[in-house]
């Protein structure tokens, strides 16, 4: 099966429904197919249209949670990265090389902090049983060996650096893709641009965006990922009763060329002036760009679409990141800038950055089974438990859950996956799948290689037998599609410009 927009030829009788195309409702759908189950899995808008977009592309392991005292947050979280790197998708994932500057300014209380994050890191990562070949111990850098790293940070005061690691996706929305072809493959109906219109008792009312029209569909289990909207989506009889309560909390990232920083080999993580154990993290990514962030702010009030970002928020991560470089940044280096909520479960009191990253799985009187709270790093572990909550309710009948084990479409070992004579982007991208990128296209279209693999600009390294892809493999149904999720060009608006011609050709190439 093929993941498709609208609900032309959806099943009328489901063991799973599961609501929310997110990281967490593709791993569900993924779980449940697994097991033998027969799955609809939908959502309103599209794959990766919510939370699991905006993220930093980071696998966490989970440092920060131990020192907030999350224990059981924080192995989870290394257990899941693990995993990830490992087995289930090596092929969208890399060590990433952390760099902490250590300078005159910073404290000895923080720089001790530092120290001992780091050797805590390494110790949740043994205790994972993560293989130092996938992420090395750290190590305390010289002044010199730090500059080498980054070569633009600030040498005045510059005393060495502190060098950790943790985990690298290519693209969290391909992740959410990878998972949803791979659902697909086990037989998951995965349907975009299918809207929820009411659900409770086993039966969802739903309505096909592409043609306004509705369909009931009657499921013996109703599996609620919609993350941030997961209060609202079912109706009134549906979640808003079940004991939900969220309290979104907003994470901002900037956009630059890589020319702003230039020549990092590591990601760099600035400390917060005035705070012990808080940083911004500088990270390059392999389009030549880098993401600066992220903020943790609350985000009280209906939950938008998409989510905006503040001239405050963008002014504070300008700021800290200056005082780390040689060269300060301005408004100007900006190219682009996103946010993304967070649906932190509502715990009472504190700030949202105090909020556990802890998720939850309930099931009300509705019969509906939620899953919220978590982080992209452990969709597996939260969609694993959804399953056994709606399993176990319901009766259903069921195979253990083997995705711990299951590698995703194009997974492969990181020899086998240097060894493809593939192009690297595309190897990076859809790992062993890249033959069938551009092979497909070639069948699609008729045209050469050339033409197929050749970019956009210098900056813009898409290619058509992606879009082509995105449209015969992945369910693409318009430009924004394309830009924004299947590839990630959109994130800066002028490179989304230059794009868009081409994403217009690959529509209409695979609708002649």
């Amino acid at each position: 099966m093929r993941i498709s927009p609208g609900l032309a030829g959806v099943r009328e009788h489901v063991d799973v429904l599961v609501v929310g195309l997110g990281v967490t409702g593709a791993g569900v759908a993924l779980d449940a197919a697994t097991r033998g189950l027969s799955v609809l899995a939908v959502d309103a808008h599209d794959l990766a249209f919510g939370t699991s977009r905006w993220s930093s592309k980071m696998v966490h392991g989970g440092l920060r949670y131990l020192a907030k005292g999350q224990v059981g947050v924080a192995h989870e979280s290394a257990v899941e990265r693990g995993i990830l790197m490992e087995v289930t998708a090596p092929h969208l994932t890399r060590s990433m090389p952390m760099l902490i500057p250590i300078t005159s300014s910073m404290s000895r209380l923080q720089g001790g902090l530092s120290r001992a994050g780091l050797r805590a890191g390494d110790l949740l990562r043994r205790g994972a049983r993560t293989d130092a070949e996938t992420l090395p111990g750290p190590r305390h850098l010289s002044a010199t060996e730090t500059l080498a790293m980054a070569p633009s940070l600030r040498a005045a005061g510059l005393r060495g650096g502190l060098l950790g690691w943790d985990g690298q996706l290519e693209d969290d929305a391909r992740l959410v893709i990878t998972l949803a072809r791979t659902a697909a493959e086990h037989g998951a109906q995965v349907r975009t641009r299918a809207r929820v219109l009411s659900a409770a008792h086993g039966e969802v009312r739903l309505r096909d965006e592409t043609t306004g029209s509705e369909v009931v569909v009657r499921a013996r289990a109703i599996i609620n990922a919609a993350g941030v909207w997961a209060d609202q989506v079912l109706g009134e009889e549906g979640s808003r009763t079940d004991g939900i309560r969220l309290r979104p909390s907003r994470g901002t990232h900037l956009v630059l060329r890589a020319e702003s920083v230039p020549d990092l080999r590591a990601s760099v993580f600035a400390p917060v002036p005035g705070e012990t154990n808080r940083f911004v993290m500088v990270l390059p990514q392999p389009d030549g760009t880098v993401y600066v962030g992220l903020t943790d702010e609350p985000a009280p009030g209906p939950v938008p679409d998409v989510p905006e970002p503040t001239e405050t928020e963008i002014g504070f991560l300008l700021d800290v990141v200056s005082a780390a470089f040689a060269r300060p940044l301005h408004r100007s280096d900006v190219v682009g800038a996103f946010a993304g909520l967070r649906p932190l479960l509502d715990g009472g009191d504190g700030s949202t950055a105090d909020l556990s990253r802890k998720h939850a799985v309930i099931t009300g009187p509705s019969g509906v089974t939620t899953v919220v709270g978590g982080k992209l790093t452990t969709y597996r572990r939260m969609a694993q438990d959804a399953v056994d909550a709606a399993v176990a309710h319901h009766g259903l009948a069921a195979g253990p859950c083997v995705t711990a084990s299951l590698p995703l479409l194009g997974a492969a070992s990181r020899t086998e996956l240097a060894s493809l004579e593939e192009p690297a982007r595309l190897v990076r991208r859809y790992g062993t799948d890249a033959a069938l990128v551009l092979s497909s296209a070639r069948e699609m279209t008729g045209l050469p290689d050339h033409e197929l693999l050749s970019p956009v600009s210098d900056t813009v390294p898409v290619t058509l037998a992606e879009l082509v892809f995105g449209i015969t493999h992945e369910g693409a149904h318009d430009v924004d599609d394309l830009l924004d999720r299947r590839t990630r060009v959109g994130l800066v608006p002028e490179d989304r410009t230059h794009a868009e011609p081409l994403a217009e050709r690959a529509l209409a190439l695979t609708r002649t």
